[in-house]
């Protein structure tokens, strides 16, 4: 075969070769193909509608433009604000916000005016999306079933806004997140810049020296500001004066803690008597005093600087100050009054108006406000039961003393307690510590009433208790048997007036010639006590008939036994009844025993130095020379004693029920007296 017509058929055969490989690849990529041929045809509705506004008309389709653009504007420009917001997220989530506050706080207003742009327009592009949707379905320029989804999803858009988590719908949570961050920024600061009032340790407990208080710094307290700024401005403001209380608390009990007041827990039950919390109502007051002038005038000055609105400042110092403590102490003041009464509560209760005097210009600055009611109402209602109180135990002490007046005198012949008692209570309540404070709490008393009270009614009616004392001793007197001790009471009496009183403001008002009388009384008292009990022995021992010379020695030896005898029983039987008087002013015992020696003594001893050699040398002569010299005097000298167990100070004689007592007073008769207020 010619080679030269083989190439056509290897050219040919090359063709066919290549076109065959073509066909196989063409039925692959069919193979292929298939798959997705099936699944565009059963989009191919969908698309179909999806194309079909281009299918159009024309003018339809010009139309629609216009209204598209409109509504694509808005919408892009919150798109792009919302991804504005997410570009946020970094620098509010990191510690920035310790490092840098003011540059924490500026994003955080930059997200803040994000969320207010996309607040004030989510809702007009959803609105210019309605109207679009809204054209394109009433000219059915779209599908039916692509309008329905429209639809759909814009609904999806209404009800996100409208639902109460909208704000994290856009920002996912980022500004409350941010505002939790800042609150706790706000705790961090004021805890590590509270510190408790430091007290020296140096003094006792109930004796702080104050130092000096750790004031909040300026520069925090601007920081606190900006905080309180954003916190305002996102409607959160509460939430940071809760965490100020909560602080601030913590931080004024701390200060209180060492002066140890468990006391104020105490209430009417816990306390038997006023005089079981005497000296938990001392420490009260200057522990009242601390509170107000140093830290809740300290709290008060911080609120201030802290908080810029008045009734927020308010609300927030009258949270600390209650939270703190200060209703406890009006609370212990109130379970105060409610305690028996008995004159000491008085004092008490004077001590306690007093106290709250002094204070009132403070409180009535810091707890003035509506917001510190209830420290109002219980101030007032403490102060009002103080002054209830304080009067209705006074006008009773005078109907107190007089019911005395029915009790027996005591057996002993001493001051009764509440003689003593009464006189020093009386010079303490018209002197320089009580008298203002008593007179101002009576004049408030009887303004309520509408009635005028001057200071003259106070001085008499303290002097008709003392004028009541005399009348009572008087009555006393006249209740012994004994007639020489009766004589001893009286002198007692007077000489308790004259000593007790002289030189005091009492003494002063009751004059000189009132304490003269009692001086007199008194002297006349203790010369007829002499003259009726031991100035009748030297009698006994009269020298009359007593003849020396030998004829008549042994009748004068008779005589001097009879008397000597005579003597011994009636020594022995004044002794005896006297052994268990009292004389209870010391001086004034030494001055009796020293009468009574110099009214027997040298009598005995010039009698025994005469007559004592007649009968010494009898067998029986210890039966006549009974008592040496030194005997008598000893015996005389221990006189007129104050017995172990009874107290001459002045302390309130009472009785269980909380009324006055003379100290000899039958508890079965006393209960039936009324009480005293």
């Amino acid at each position: 075969m010619d080679l030269g017509n083989l190439e056509p058929l290897v050219t040919a055969r090359k063709s066919l070769r290549a076109s065959l490989e073509k066909s196989k690849a063409l039925a692959a990529a069919l193979d292929r193909a298939g798959p997705r041929l099936d699944e565009i045809h059963h989009r191919l509705p969908s698309l179909e509608a999806a194309v079909r506004p281009i299918r159009a008309s024309k003018d339809a389709l010009l139309s629609v433009g216009g209204h598209i653009d409109r509504a694509v504007g808005p919408a892009a420009a919150v798109l792009r604000v919302f991804d504005a917001v997410h570009g946020l997220e970094r620098p509010l989530l990191s510690d920035q916000i310790r490092s840098d506050l003011a540059g924490y706080l500026s994003v955080l207003k930059r997200l803040e005016e994000a969320l207010r742009f996309l607040s004030d327009n989510c809702g007009l592009a959803v609105q210019w999306l309605d109207d679009i949707v809204e054209y394109l379905e009433e000219n059915s320029v779209a599908d039916a079933r692509f309008v329905a989804e429209l639809k759909k999803s814009l609904n999806l858009l209404h009800e996100s806004r409208a639902s109460e988590d909208a704000q994290s719908c856009v920002d996912g949570g980022l500004l409350i997140a941010s505002l939790e961050r800042l609150e706790s920024e706000f705790r961090r600061l004021l805890e590590e810049n509270s510190v408790p009032l430091s007290m020296s340790p140096s003094q006792p407990s109930d004796q702080h020296r104050i130092i000096a208080p750790s004031l909040i710094p300026t520069n925090i307290i601007q920081k606190l500001l900006l905080i309180l700024e954003r916190a305002t401005a996102n409607g959160r403001l509460e939430r940071c004066v809760s965490i100020y209380v909560d602080v601030r608390t913590i931080n004024v009990r701390a200060s209180l803690k060492d002066l140890d007041l468990v006391y104020l827990e105490m209430t009417a039950a816990d306390i038997d008597s006023v005089r079981s919390v005497e000296t938990h109502i001392e420490r009260w007051g200057r522990h009242l005093e601390f509170a107000v002038k140093h830290l809740f005038e300290a709290e008060y000055k911080l609120c201030s600087d802290v908080f810029d609105n008045n009734n927020v400042r308010s609300e927030c110092f009258a949270r600390v100050a209650a939270n703190a403590g200060i209703l406890a102490f009006l609370k212990f003041g109130m379970t105060v009054t409610e305690t028996k009464n008995d004159p000491i509560k008085l004092l008490k209760l004077l001590d306690i108006f007093r106290s709250l005097n002094k204070l009132r210009l403070d409180f009535n600055r810091l707890f003035g406000g509506k917001a510190c009611l209830e420290i109002q109402n219980l101030t007032r209602d403490l102060i009002k039961k103080v002054i209830e109180g304080a009067c209705e135990i006074f006008w009773e002490l005078l109907v107190q003393v007089e019911l005395q007046r029915q009790m027996p005198p005591p057996a002993d012949g001493a001051v009764p307690r509440l003689v003593s008692f009464i006189s020093d209570y009386c010079n303490r309540l018209i002197g320089d510590d009580y008298r203002p404070v008593l007179l101002q709490v009576l004049v408030i008393h009887r303004s309520w009433k509408q009635e005028r009270f001057q200071e003259r009614l106070l001085i008499d009616a303290v002097l008709n208790i003392i004028r009541a004392l005399e009348q009572n001793f008087e009555v006393w007197s006249k209740g012994y048997d004994d007639q020489v001790l009766a004589y001893l009471f009286m002198m007692n009496m007077h000489h308790h007036f004259c000593k007790a009183l002289k030189g005091t403001r009492l003494g002063e008002l009751l004059g000189e010639v009132w304490l003269k009388e009692h001086e007199q009384y008194k002297e006349y008292y203790m010369a007829m006590y002499l003259k009726e009990s031991w100035g009748k022995l030297p009698a006994l021992l009269s020298r009359e008939g007593l003849i020396m010379f030998s004829v008549g020695r042994a009748t004068a030896r008779d005589s001097v036994k009879k008397r000597l005898r005579g003597f011994n029983e009636a020594f022995d039987e004044m002794y005896k009844r006297q052994t268990n008087w009292v004389v209870s002013d010391k001086d004034l015992r030494e001055r009796m025993c020293q009468l009574t020696v110099q009214a027997i003594v040298p009598v005995y001893r010039s009698y025994m130095q005469s007559y004592g050699p007649l009968v010494e040398q009898d067998a029986s002569s210890a039966k006549y020379a009974k008592y040496t010299v030194q005997a008598l005097e000893k015996m005389l000298g221990s006189l007129f004693q104050v017995k172990p167990g009874r107290s001459a100070s002045f302390t309130s004689p009472r009785q269980s029920n909380g009324k006055f007592g003379s100290g000899v007073v039958s508890p079965s008769k006393y209960s039936t007296s009324p009480t005293v207020v």
